[in-house]
């Protein structure tokens, strides 16, 4: 990945000016979708797509980078770096530090990321693990002392260590051609000025009224909370992002802000301790992947749940999908169907690879999958049994929070980032630090005290997570043909399963693919449609086991919120799609 240095940052509102104008004059029909994305779009009964709806947005394409992110300014901070002469890390980390300020109740400084990274030059994709460790207090017998039988879901014993400050700064120090100082300075600024709240985050908001008595003081003073229109601040954060500039991550990390953090906490009941923060550090890892439609698709290994997106690709040669046709009854009755083989795999075997063996290789064993693909029925199944001789336990992640944010970024040398960071649940562990304004994930009410479980808590390990970046290159040659992701805890996989179909079994465009109507299986047989689903396809899901539920219109959250750029080499194109269903925007030029 080149170095390039980079030259006077432009505008913020020039870039907001942009994506206003491109969205404003790309409303209409969609553009045509080239030949090398896939075959022709169908849906369940054969006819073209956009039986269902039209497009909402326009797939917004350039020439040389592009951007999304889960937020206007973001996406727009990282169109400046990029236009600027800063590579694809630079715009990431970037947004990743803007979207840490204007999402605070889905991601910041006090929870985690993961990355995916192509770079041009070695045609390799590296992984980065800046997931967060217990500490080392953090026993079951911690737990029992205090009368528990389960990590709690909220609150002082639901924290881990914080790792998105140590996943900004390794991605910039091994591939980033500018500073953490420039990286933070466009964070910094709406932290001190303000931005204005949208109606969807006033709407997210209200939920500020849970947080601890320093959190209400920032996002709901007096019990109101801030309503659309408004500016918001954080002046307490702004100078947290401040002295982590001037610092670097050992400010978080032994330096005064985590032992303000390990003091504060450890008042509150916490297990965590000053020396945890010392420890911490983020991971360079080796990304899983599996070939499928011609692609080779990358993930993260565990303690992410990656690999059951993977199993799901590698089963489904198994089945024809394509013949099925979009969203036919067939069709979304054998994908549900794979993601509970994947899932009660997942549910069973990932851990930290620190602490236990990681099965990850013999979940993707193309005859283990086999003979899992194998199981499908015709009718839904109840519940699904893990393999590998693995039994079910205690350890039941539920149905995952979605309270998280994704971001990408293509530069003009055709280098890649491919980032999630997350508090985990809505405004983490509604535990706010009051002199550094910083929100405290719960991450670690992930970790089970099941002993048989490879997820039991022990000191210094990294809980299951529902975080993965994903990046698609072309399966001959290694080089870039996408990235692509969504928040949406459990969710995260089946949306990506689904928008990978989309565009290279269907032939949708990125927007297109990202915006047409998906699923969402929870537990047991419960299965969430949105209503631009054929109803006899309901009918028949209802028929074959399914209990279906349908949720009106567009979703919200519930089914993520994916974002998309796919790289078109015979076209000489890189092009976006951003998810309406909650603030996703793209940029490209």
């Amino acid at each position: 990945m080149g170095r390039r240095p980079a030259g006077p940052a432009r505008s913020v509102l020039l870039a907001l000016s942009f994506i206003l104008l491109t969205v404003a004059a790309g409303c209409g029909p969609a553009q045509s979708t080239p030949a090398s994305a896939g075959p022709a779009p169908a849906g369940a009964n054969g006819e073209p797509y956009n039986l269902y709806a039209p497009i909402n947005r326009p797939d917004v394409s350039g020439t040389h980078g592009a951007v999304v992110a889960g937020h206007p300014q973001a996406a727009a901070a990282g169109y400046d770096v990029l236009r600027a002469g800063g590579n694809a890390v630079d715009a990431a980390v970037t947004m990743a530090a803007v979207l840490a300020v204007v999402r605070p109740h889905m991601n910041g400084v006090g929870g985690d990321a993961f990355g995916l990274f192509y770079s041009a030059d070695t045609q390799e994709v590296y992984g980065l693990n800046g997931s967060g460790r217990a500490g080392a207090l953090a026993t079951p017998e911690f737990f029992a002392e205090r009368g528990l039988d389960d990590v709690p879901g909220s609150g002082p014993l639901s924290i881990t260590v914080p790792g998105a400050v140590s996943a900004w700064a390794a991605a910039l120090e091994r591939f980033g051609t500018i500073s953490l100082e420039d990286a933070l300075a466009p964070a910094i600024g709406y932290a001190e000025n303000g931005f204005v709240v949208s109606r969807v985050l006033a709407n997210d908001l209200t939920s500020a009224t849970r947080l601890n008595d320093a959190g209400q003081a920032i996002y709901a003073p007096g019990g109101v909370t801030p309503q659309e229109g408004t500016l918001l601040r954080n002046t307490a954060l702004a100078g947290t992002l401040k002295q982590i500039a001037a610092e670097g991550p050992k400010a978080l990390y032994g330096g005064s802000i985590g032992q303000v953090l390990a003091s504060f906490l450890e008042a509150e009941g916490s297990y965590l301790r000053a020396d945890d923060f010392v420890t911490h550090t983020a991971s360079w890892v080796d990304p899983l992947s599996v070939e499928y439609t011609g692609r080779r698709i990358y993930s993260m290994p565990p303690n992410s749940q990656g690999v059951a997106l993977l199993m799901q690709m590698a089963m489904a040669p198994h089945f024809p999908l394509q013949d099925m046709g979009h969203n036919s009854a067939d069709y979304l009755h054998t994908i549900v169907e794979m993601k509970k083989l994947a899932f009660a795999d997942r549910d069973r075997w990932v851990t930290d690879p620190e602490f236990e063996p990681s099965r990850a290789a013999d979940m993707l064993d193309p005859s283990y999958l086999r003979t899992r693909a194998a199981l499908l029925g015709a009718r839904t199944a109840e519940s699904v049994a893990p393999g590998l001789g693995g039994v079910s336990t205690t350890f039941n992640p539920g149905d995952g929070a979605g309270d998280t944010v994704y971001l990408m970024a293509v530069d003009q040398d055709g280098n890649a980032v491919s980032w999630i960071q997350s508090l985990f649940g809505t405004f983490g562990s509604r535990v706010v630090e009051p002199t550094t304004g910083i929100v405290l994930q719960n991450r670690g009410g992930q970790f089970t005290l099941d002993r048989e479980h490879p997820n039991v808590v022990a000191p210094g390990k990294r809980p299951y997570h529902t975080l993965t970046p994903h990046l698609v290159t072309d399966a001959s040659d290694n080089s870039l043909r996408m990235t692509f992701g969504t928040p949406g805890g459990d969710g995260q996989t089946q949306t990506l399963f689904q928008v990978f179909n989309n565009i290279f079994l269907f032939g949708m465009s990125p927007q297109e693919a990202v915006e047409a109507p998906r699923y969402r299986s929870s537990s047991g047989t419960t299965l969430s449609l949105e209503s631009r689903i054929d109803p006899a396809v309901r009918v028949e899901l209802a028929r074959r086991g399914h209990e279906v539920n349908v949720i009106d219109g567009w979703s919200g959250s519930t089914f993520g919120g994916a974002q998309v750029i796919l790289v078109d080499r015979e076209m000489g194109t890189v092009r976006t799609g951003a998810d309406p269903r909650r603030e996703a925007y793209g940029i490209a030029y």
